[in-house]
């Protein structure tokens, strides 16, 4: 048996992410319509045999402690958990945390009454399903220091990543952060075939590390104003002579880093048959039960639409959408490529009628390419339409960010706005 602990990395201020990170760190955002960005990493561990997690973090982190304390509880006889790890002021650093290496050291001294040997390293904003068992059994196979999962990239992408030079035995000989596209060529590595006629010859880190217990605290007793795990403890690692290796991955990965990046990850799960697949009975994506009623639907149009339970919806046309939780949807509204998150409790009907706007979205309204943040209140008679065409602008109640109409959690869109591309 592997004994392993897992990290999960919640990330920094999440500013690219904004506004969605407002009130919540990078890890707590929904996504898919039910689930949020930190039961991707949980469930891979879950569905891999890993049952010891910390979550690591600092920033809004407040939903994010409450969804993983209603969601993740292990019973008596198991040893499993999964704990926050917040930035705190220790007699050792009185700083936040400054990178991703420098979270994982000053988590350290809370490992101390784990019986571990080898240490998982996960990102908290990542959509993958990846069999980790199968990645700590080629570390132990490889007797690695350090093993990095990697992802065969084409050379339009190569300078957006970390980039390995790979020998025939898996091993990593170099590394570099973010190539430019001159010096390409002499980072194409030892890949099979199927990919080398694709192109994908260059080895991109996924931030995705397994370390062994005593190699990853000499690391950090070697560099101690090191901060971050890409630009410094892996080039170090591999130019003092750790034995470093490369795992290479070829299922499914994105990096929810942007607002395009989250938009276009939720909308793809309404493919017919999406990369990241939610409906299979061995990679299962866990998250909190809310034992919700089924949804409601009236007269309602869909077509590749994904919709959580809890909504009711009386929209004339859905197409290539999420539609979350509790969602409320007016009649003769026609919604496209948008993500609606749907909201935290249902109203009652008194409640209802003392707004002049109820949660959810009115009715004869048109929203094309947003995303719509929890309990927001849209008006009757609303226009809203994304483009790549608008310019990015921050308002109160919305912002646009890289062609995306997003409305911020809470916000009040009233009766007959017209947002974005024709208003």
């Amino acid at each position: 048996m592997i004994k392993i602990i897992c990290l999960i990395l919640g990330g920094g201020a999440g500013t690219r992410l904004y506004p969605l990170t407002s009130q919540r760190s990078k890890p707590a955002v929904p996504i898919g319509g039910k689930y949020r960005l930190i039961d991707i990493p949980i469930s891979n561990c879950l569905n891999s045999g890993v049952r010891r997690m910390f979550v690591v973090t600092q920033y809004n982190s407040a939903s994010l402690n409450q969804h993983i304390k209603n969601t993740y509880n292990f019973d008596m006889f198991s040893r499993g958990f999964v704990d926050i790890l917040a930035a705190e002021q220790t007699p050792t650093s009185d700083q936040w945390f400054q990178g991703t290496a420098d979270a994982v050291r000053q988590s350290m001294h809370h490992l101390v009454n784990h019986d571990f040997d080898y240490v998982l390293i996960l990102s908290g904003d990542q959509l993958y399903q990846m069999d980790l068992e199968a990645f700590a059994k080629y570390h132990v196979n490889k007797q690695a220091d350090l093993t990095i999962a990697t992802i065969p990239v084409v050379a339009r992408d190569a300078p957006g990543f970390g980039i390995m030079k790979v020998n025939e035995d898996g091993l990593i000989e170099r590394f570099i952060e973010k190539p430019k596209p001159d010096a390409l060529p002499e980072w194409e590595s030892a890949v099979p075939d199927s990919y080398r006629e694709a192109g994908k010859v260059y080895l991109a880190s996924m931030g995705i590390y397994i370390f062994s217990k005593q190699v990853l605290q000499q690391l950090f007793d070697e560099n101690p104003s090191a901060v971050d795990f890409g630009k410094e403890i892996i080039p170090y690692a591999i130019n003092s002579g750790r034995r470093v290796a490369s795992f290479s991955f070829n299922g499914y990965w994105t990096d929810i880093g942007t607002i395009r990046s989250f938009f276009e990850a939720n909308i793809a799960l309404t493919d017919p048959i999406p990369q990241f697949n939610l409906f299979d009975n061995q990679t299962l994506v866990y998250t909190r039960p809310r034992l919700l009623p089924p949804s409601k639907i009236f007269g309602t149009w869909f077509n590749q639409a994904v919709l959580a339970e809890g909504s009711i919806v009386h929209a004339k046309k859905i197409e290539r959408s999420i539609i979350g939780i509790r969602s409320r949807i007016g009649e003769n509204t026609e919604i496209a490529q948008t993500v609606v998150m749907g909201n935290d409790y249902f109203e009652t009907i008194e409640e209802m009628m003392k707004e002049d706007v109820p949660m959810g979205i009115g009715r004869n309204c048109y929203v094309e390419n947003a995303i719509i943040d929890k309990n927001v209140r849209i008006g009757n008679d609303v226009y809203i339409r994304g483009s790549i065409s608008l310019k990015d602008i921050d308002t109160p109640t919305y912002c646009i960010r890289d062609g995306i109409v997003v409305v911020k959690k809470g916000g009040f869109i009233p009766d007959g706005a017209r947002i974005g591309l024709g208003a």
